[in-house]
């Protein structure tokens, strides 16, 4: 009980502090300033986060999101119900779902207009027979699915309707980070949520906090070496594909023993895999809809894999996918506690990490969904995997 009370003091201690712990700097964080207007109709000038200036009216009725993880920020700033059309992603009735902010409000966006593609590939014609007051416009940087002001301006250009655009970030490194926390403010100013905006915020820092100061202090020969295999990325994947910047592991101080590789994510040799020989595996049970159930299989059938350490001595543990049209920021805080839980059971001993996993769903998309998107791959995630089975 102390320790949850130390964590939810954290949160609005972080609330104040949030400008210094990794957030700052933030593309829109200078347009503090209240909501333009003119005579006529209410209007709002920002810049977004390729440093374009953009006027929108105020506050929008009707907006859509285009690209990777931009409607899933709009749930979290709680403005669902002006969205007005979704992408084809959001139409389909797929047999497995591993987006919670999708699971809470699917059908409700099946219904909607379509407005293209998924990852960012639009359909003006659409968008304008729809429109919308604002388009807001996402992708990761460095990837295939990244966007830019030229896409933001061109999308502008044939539709003749506003534009916000922003790189959509993670919790990997502290510029990802800033790019997350730009990109939330910029879509709570633009929606008149910028004070759920820096509630979102405040919450992320707080509950990395809270995971760190439960884990600090562990010495470092005392620091379990661990291994995230399976890791989904545009789909499932086999044990090779992993994380070297898998945030869970950094915020419990945990030895990632593919650290070495960068932070994004990696295809590794397998050869490496069996001499790193980590303590513990976690996989990412979205790996299970690959035949043979995938990374799981693998360490079943694969002679070489059957010889490590982690898999002799029963230490396979489940994590949920968290890279489901790109990063569900809910469930990689949820798998930390799990995590945690597995390493450090001492430190994590007030914590019951379903129950966790439940309040951190509810606090970003309004919903406890924990056992419905678990449901979906066998209720294998947050529990040891049996490789006897």
């Amino acid at each position: 009980m102390k320790k949850q009370a130390v964590f939810i003091f954290g949160i609005f201690l972080v609330a104040g502090l949030v400008f210094l712990a990794g957030c700052t700097g933030t593309p829109g964080q200078e347009e503090k300033k209240a909501p333009e207007t003119t005579a006529a109709a209410k209007t709002l000038t920002l810049t977004d986060g390729f440093s374009r200036q953009v006027t929108i009216p105020f506050p929008p009725q009707k907006v859509v999101c285009s690209g990777s993880g931009c409607l899933r920020y709009l749930v979290y700033l709680g403005g669902q119900d002006l969205v007005a059309g979704v992408d084809d992603i959001e139409k389909k009735d797929q047999t497995i779902e591993g987006r919670p902010y999708a699971l809470a409000y699917g059908q409700k966006f099946r219904d909607l207009p379509l407005i293209g593609e998924f990852r960012g590939k639009d359909d003006p014609e659409k968008i304008i027979a729809i429109a919308p007051d604002v388009i807001f416009k996402t992708g990761s940087s460095g990837t295939a699915y990244a966007t830019s002001a030229a896409d933001a301006d061109k999308l502008q250009e044939k539709t003749g309707i506003p534009v916000v655009a922003f790189p959509y970030g993670s919790l990997r490194n502290e510029a990802e980070k800033a790019e997350m926390c730009g990109a939330l403010r910029i879509m709570g100013k633009a929606t008149g949520r910028e004070a759920r905006a820096e509630e979102i915020i405040a919450y992320i820092e707080a509950t990395m906090a809270d995971l760190d100061n439960r884990t600090a202090g562990i010495p470092e020969p005392d620091q379990k070496k661990v291994y995230v295999g399976g890791v989904s990325s545009a789909g499932a994947h086999g044990i090779i594909s992993t994380e070297p910047a898998y945030p869970p592991f950094l915020w419990v101080h945990a030895q990632n023993v593919a650290a070495g590789m960068g932070t994004a994510h990696a295809d590794i040799a397998k050869e490496a895999l069996v001499a790193w020989d980590p303590e513990y595996i976690f996989i990412d049970v979205g790996t299970l809809q690959l035949d043979n159930e995938g990374a799981v299989g693998e360490l079943k059938n694969d002679p070489a894999l059957q010889g490590l350490s982690a898999v002799r001595e029963g230490r396979i543990y489940g994590v949920l996918p968290y890279n489901f049209y790109n990063t569900n920021y809910e469930t990689v805080l949820a798998n930390a506690y799990f995590v945690g839980k597995v390493l450090y059971p001492d430190r994590f001993a007030d914590i019951d990490p379903a129950k966790k996993a439940d309040e951190i769903y509810t606090f970003f998309i309004g919903k406890p969904v924990f056992s419905t998107l678990n449901s979906q791959y066998g209720n294998r995630g947050f529990a040891r995997i049996s490789l006897s089975e």
